[in-house]
């Protein structure tokens, strides 16, 4: 079931194309420590984790900022890693340790990020941002997010980038949280079944 807000719809873009590219440099060479959808489903969110060279005196400290992907129709992720490697990595041990990956052995899951490189690049004349600015009547982008792990595939509309601090949880089981309300209303009862 939809339900219908009151009022207009109103679309007020926050960043023009060359501030989006902007911001996109801040992921190069970074970690992407998480991405997918946002609870609510209609934005997409990208972690990543900025180190910074340690040397006091440019006085950079190490951040980690969201990428909010606002109005995101379409996301796409797909594997980079090998198909060989991936035949050397399956054991779920793999996901717990947390030393660097030698091919030889397998590809160690458990790092939990992804190094972006080369980066993030805005996609020009993009064919899937044009269909979804048809069909929608707002301009849409398309971005590709390149790691050693995955490639990431975002059409989106806006771009919001924060500063988070430590702790930050994309999400968060609640027993009493919205889908839980509506799935026990919604739940039609069985009848018993024959013995």
């Amino acid at each position: 079931m939809l339900l219908r807000v009151s009022g207009s719809c109103k679309y007020h873009p926050v960043m023009d194309v060359p501030e989006i590219e902007e911001h996109l440099k801040e992921m190069f060479d970074c970690a992407l420590t998480y991405h997918g959808y946002t609870n609510y489903l209609r934005d997409y969110e990208m972690v990543i984790y900025q180190s910074v060279d340690p040397n006091p005196k440019y006085g950079l400290t190490p951040r980690h900022l969201r990428f909010l992907f606002r109005i995101c129709p379409e996301a796409a992720t797909v594997s980079l890693v090998r198909p060989d490697v991936w035949a050397r990595s399956l054991d779920d041990a793999l996901i717990l340790q947390r030393n660097v990956t030698r091919e030889s052995l397998g590809f160690v899951w458990g790092v939990n990020c992804q190094i972006l490189y080369p980066g993030a690049t805005l996609v020009a004349d993009s064919s899937k941002a044009g269909l979804w600015t048809e069909r929608i009547g707002i301009p849409f982008h398309e971005v590709r997010v390149i790691g050693n792990t995955q490639e990431i595939a975002v059409i989106f509309s806006e771009l919001l980038v924060e500063e988070i601090d430590p702790g930050y949880t994309p999400y968060q089981v609640e027993s009493t949280g919205v889908p839980e309300m509506y799935e026990s209303r919604a739940k039609i009862p069985l009848p018993p079944r024959e013995q």
